[in-house]
């Protein structure tokens, strides 16, 4: 199938982009706990850590929904993204066994592109279900919105931890 008009997306192809989703996903939360935890007592961190429990109740979401298309988990996928997280704090940051005011920069600026391609996955999803009663759109519609608002916070975030860094 084409994914035209009337008929159903390529099965393999919305399996594949699901998955990528979800590994994306799984990265992401994982970041945002990372961030959350790197200062529990701000409020950064506790707007951090609301998101993290948002982030991952968007993920329950997103396996939900495959679930119901009838997407199977590509576990490879996630272990792969859960790991890639692990990884990537391994990174030169000019510190070498603490934090780097950078971190937190690079960290909100990570998890705002993250919901950035979100959103991106909740729109295609949203067109989808237009043409496929397999998915709700009203839940598509809220979470989309709330990606809308996460994206907000993520901003205001980032603007003040530059602000922090380099005096602007």
């Amino acid at each position: 199938m084409t994914g035209t008009a009337g008929t159903r997306a390529e099965p393999a192809l919305l399996g594949i982009y699901l998955n990528d989703h979800l590994a994306g996903a799984t990265g992401g939360l994982e970041l945002a706990r990372r961030a959350a935890g790197a200062q529990p007592d701000t409020d950064r961190g506790k707007q951090l850590a609301t998101l993290a429990t948002e982030i991952a109740e968007d993920r329950d979401a997103l396996v939900a929904m495959m679930s119901g298309l009838g997407v199977p988990v590509r576990q490879y996928k996630v272990y792969s993204a859960w790991a890639a997280e692990k990884v990537g704090r391994l990174k030169l940051n000019g510190h070498l066994l603490d934090r780097s005011p950078l971190s937190s920069l690079v960290e909100v600026e990570a998890l705002r592109l993250g919901v950035e391609g979100k959103a991106c996955l909740w729109r295609t999803l949203r067109a989808i279900a237009d043409q496929d009663a397999r998915l709700d759109a009203a839940p598509l519609d809220d979470l989309l919105a709330r990606a809308g608002r996460q994206a907000k916070i993520l901003e205001r975030l980032r603007v003040s931890v530059s602000a922090e860094i380099f005096g602007s």
